[in-house]
Parts: C-alpha cells; sequence; structure tokens
C-alpha cells in the first residue's frame, strides 16, 4: 500500500512568515508553482490515485487542485475534513513569527511550534476567528472545534480520522493522496514512524514536496521517501525549521 501526503505550497502568510493555523489563506505565486512542481514530480515518477483527501482550508484544497490538472485527473473524487486542517495556533495567528521571537524569545517561539502537548494562547470565544463563529465550519458540532491546540491535539483529531476514513480505503487497494498541512502531517509521521515526543519536534515538512510511503499488510513502513532533489528538499526542511527565529 502507498500513500501520498504533500504540504500545500507556499501561503501568502508563510512568506510573511506570520502564524497561519485555521486562518484561510491562499497560495502565494511561487506557492502555486510548487503546487505545480509536485504535480510534475508525480506524473514523472508514474504515481495514479483512486481518491484524495484535503483540508477545509483554501491552501490545501487549491494545492490539491493544481497538482490534478497537472497529472489530468480533475475527475478523482475529493474528500474534504476539518480534521485534516492546519494546528489552531490560537491568538497567536497573524502574528509574525520573528517579531514573535523577539519579544518572547527563540525558544519560546520553538515551544510553541514544535513542542508536543503546550498549547499557544487561546483566542476568547467572543473573537471573530472562533471557528464556531465562521460559517466554514457551521456543519460541525462547536463542542468539538479548538480556540487552540497543541500538536498532541492535533494527532487526536488527524490521526482517528486517518484510521477511520482514509486506512480502509487503502486497504481496499485505492490509491490515495492527501494534502493537508504541516503539522497534521506531522501527526501522521509521528503516527506512522512511532517517534517519541522529543523525536517529532525536530521534523519540519517541506512546501510542496510529495511524501509518499510504502506500508506492508500488517501497515509497518516498507520505505519512506520524498520525491524530487533531496538538497532542494534538505534546503526546505532547513527553512521551515528557521521559521521561529529572530533572523
Amino acid at each position: 500500500m502507498k500513500l501520498v501526503l504533500l504540504r500545500h505550497g507556499e501561503s501568502e502568510w508563510n512568506r510573511a512568515n506570520l502564524f497561519t493555523g485555521w486562518t484561510d489563506v491562499d497560495l502565494s505565486d511561487a506557492g502555486r508553482a510548487e503546487a505545480r512542481s509536485a504535480g510534475n514530480l508525480l506524473r514523472e515518477d508514474g504515481f495514479d490515485f483512486d481518491i484524495c483527501y484535503t483540508s477545509y482550508l483554501k491552501r490545501a484544497i487549491h494545492t490539491l487542485q493544481i497538482v490534478l490538472a497537472q497529472l489530468d485527473r480533475e475527475w478523482l473524487p475529493v474528500v474534504k475534513s476539518w480534521k485534516l486542517n492546519e494546528r489552531h495556533y490560537g491568538a497567536l495567528q497573524g502574528l509574525n513569527k520573528a517579531d514573535t521571537a523577539r519579544k518572547y524569545g527563540e525558544q519560546q517561539v520553538k515551544i510553541w511550534r514544535r513542542s508536543f502537548d503546550v498549547r499557544p494562547p487561546a483566542l476568547e470565544p467572543a473573537d471573530e476567528r472562533n471557528p464556531a463563529r465562521l460559517e466554514t465550519y457551521r456543519g460541525a458540532d462547536p463542542a468539538e472545534l479548538p480556540m487552540c491546540e497543541s500538536l498532541k491535539d492535533t494527532i487526536a483529531r488527524v490521526v482517528p480520522y486517518f484510521e477511520q476514513t482514509i486506512r480502509p480505503e487503502m486497504e481496499r487497494g485505492r490509491r490515495v493522496l492527501v494534502a493537508a498541512h504541516g503539522n497534521s502531517i506531522r501527526a501522521l509521521v509521528r503516527y506512522f514512524e512511532k517517534l517519541s515526543e522529543s523525536e517529532i519536534m525536530e521534523v519540519n515538512i517541506p512546501t510542496g514536496i510529495p511524501l509518499v510511503y510504502e506500508f506492508d499488510d500488517s501497515f509497518q513502513i516498507v520505505s519512506k521517501r520524498y520525491l524530487g532533489d533531496p538538497a532542494l528538499v534538505k534546503a526546505k526542511m532547513a527553512g521551515v525549521a528557521k521559521q521561529g527565529s529572530v533572523r
């Protein structure tokens, strides 16, 4: 069984180095180019799919649409779920990461960004960014919608969704592509690779580069690889790691 995970291309707020979370910002021009490149890498490597999954956030949705256009597979079924959304960064959303690091220190920002169970400051219920107040989530149970999340919280929604919805499709033999976000993908990486809390802190998911897992019948990993130039993958990972730095 193969599974392809793809973090969306660079967003406008990625480019501006802002905490994004559930803020629904679109791709930058560079992000759209990354999505086209991802589609080309998948096509050149001979990938095809039967079903796709993505979040409720347009940067992931539009990345998937561009990839499917490159593959000439725009007719494939696409399932959207907020359970695949990015981690909710609460009141940090919209703040510049470098400015926040100058104010609170790089170590605090790294804890907020990369720790396992530390939540950022929460939104107030009256905040217009409260998901329960947004039309996007009108079909969701308001009690399930977060005001902020740690990675542990994100795992608690992403992994059960994967187990209950995506994995059964894979076990039926369907070829699956998931276009999601840095932290929702990190949640799956930890689950697949059985990483410790400290190990997952050091995992950085690059934008716009397909990550391919292959599993055996017992759902143990047979192989893992990023498509494309390893040097580019390494450089993008380093760039993600530096986002919380003062410079």
